[in-house]
């Protein structure tokens, strides 16, 4: 005669009485589970989009956790570098750091061809004269590269009301030229009457026509529609802010625009070409 059938399941008892069952942490369906990503080296050059923008552009620098990418009309923008954050060939790819540690690009901020490894030269004396301390970091952000190589010092006036004291005082000389970068200097103006007045064929004095340094920085770079036309009588800078809706601090608000210029794209052309024809002058003397 066959035992009876019992309706019960089978309890998991053991010596000691009922034991828990043991289940994977992870019930998730296989089907739910997300596929791994690649990680991909942010090699120069890599094209990748970012899916959150639709940003799509080479990487040019890779650092402090972040790549900047520069698309094909030369527009520069940075973005973190998170798991999952990029397209490839429209893939998903987490971008790492390449193993070198850092990405070095093919050319510097100013355009120039970049000399992986170059020492900066010994100083000439020849020397680039700027108005302040705003011209002299812009000028560093964009020609840094070019002028270390060079061995040319750039260094800011405070003004050029002194200017033609300021020439006799250096005494430019074939071996030491002296450029000096002026603004606003436009027919008719305070800086122009200024500028005529410097003699030597050791010192060129060229300038660009905006009113300050800021306005050579193009407005779409910085993310407005135009600089805005700050009444006479008005302190320029702080007129600026005032007109964008910035806080008016005048040092922070530079810093936010000196923070969106990443290469000679970022710059009107009146200001790039008076910068590169002071660097040839100044590196034409005689100096080896």
């Amino acid at each position: 005669m066959r035992p009876p059938v019992s309706h019960h399941r089978p309890s998991n008892e053991g010596p000691s009485g009922p034991q828990p069952r043991l289940y994977s942490p992870d019930l998730t369906p296989p089907w739910k589970k997300p596929k791994s990503v690649p990680e991909v080296p942010a090699d120069p050059g890599l094209v990748v989009e970012e899916p959150g923008t639709g940003f799509c552009g080479a990487v040019i620098r890779c650092e402090a956790g972040t790549v900047t990418l520069e698309d094909r009309f030369g527009k520069h923008r940075v973005f973190p570098m998170e798991p999952r954050g990029f397209l490839l060939e429209g893939r998903v790819v987490t971008l790492v750091r390449p193993a070198s540690g850092s990405v070095r690009p093919t050319r510097t901020a100013s355009g120039s061809v970049a000399v992986p490894g170059a020492r900066a030269r010994v100083a000439r004396a020849g020397r680039i004269y700027v108005e302040g301390r705003h011209d002299a970091e812009l000028v560093e952000r964009v020609w840094g590269d070019d002028l270390r190589i060079e061995g040319v010092v750039v260094e800011y006036l405070s003004g050029v009301d002194d200017l033609p004291s300021i020439v006799a005082e250096f005494a430019p000389g074939p071996d030491a030229r002296l450029g000096v970068l002026v603004d606003h200097l436009v027919p008719g103006s305070k800086e122009s009457r200024i500028a005529e007045a410097v003699t030597s064929e050791h010192a060129l004095v060229v300038g660009h026509p905006y009113i300050d340094v800021w306005e050579a920085v193009k407005p779409s770079s910085v993310g407005i529609p135009g600089w805005p036309r700050v009444p006479r009588g008005q302190d320029w800078k702080t007129g600026v802010c005032r007109a964008l809706g910035w806080p008016e601090n005048t040092g922070a608000a530079w810093q936010h625009i000196l923070s969106r210029v990443h290469s000679y794209k970022d710059l009107e052309p009146e200001l790039l070409g008076r910068v590169e024809e002071l660097i040839d002058f100044v590196t034409a003397g005689g100096e080896g």
